[in-house]
């Protein structure tokens, strides 16, 4: 009987991607960052271990949603003090912070304990294009079903 594989830390071997945001969906570009994060593009993937790749996504401030979620899609959090409740729509949220709205979907594609913590580290968003990775020599990932700019 064959025993199974299973990946030890000298064997990782991470990469560096660079995604461009710009024109694409904010779902569709999240999904594929977190399938990246976590390392399930590759043959070694273990639910147990962190085996994903660095990612470096630029334009995130121009991100797209379809239908009417600017203006319906609402976030909301507890500052923890009376009457502390606060809510804000997606397009609010996008003028504040540009980079939040896909970090907050792409950590909430990835396991909430601290393997997932590990796996967050490893991603860095920039609003604009410029971002300070090129040391680093991230290749230009392309996606199956990505709208094409």
């Amino acid at each position: 009987m064959a025993k199974t594989y299973s990946p030890k830390a000298a064997d990782i071997k991470r990469e560096w991607h660079i995604i461009d945001a710009k024109g694409q969906t904010l779902g569709r570009v999240a999904t594929e960052v977190a399938t990246l994060l976590r390392g399930k593009h590759k043959a070694m993937y273990s639910p147990h271990m962190d085996t994903g790749d660095f990612v470096v996504v630029i334009n995130a401030a121009e991100i797209v949603v379809s239908g009417n979620k600017l203006n319906d899609k609402i976030y909301y959090h507890h500052t923890m003090w009376p009457d502390g409740f606060r809510q804000e729509n997606l397009s609010d949220r996008i003028n504040r912070h540009p980079t939040w709205p896909l970090f907050d979907a792409i950590k909430g594609m990835i396991p909430h304990s601290k393997l997932g913590r590990a796996m967050i580290k490893k991603l860095k968003i920039y609003a604009g294009a410029e971002h300070p990775h090129s040391a680093q020599q991230p290749k230009e990932y392309e996606f199956k079903y990505l709208k094409e700019s």
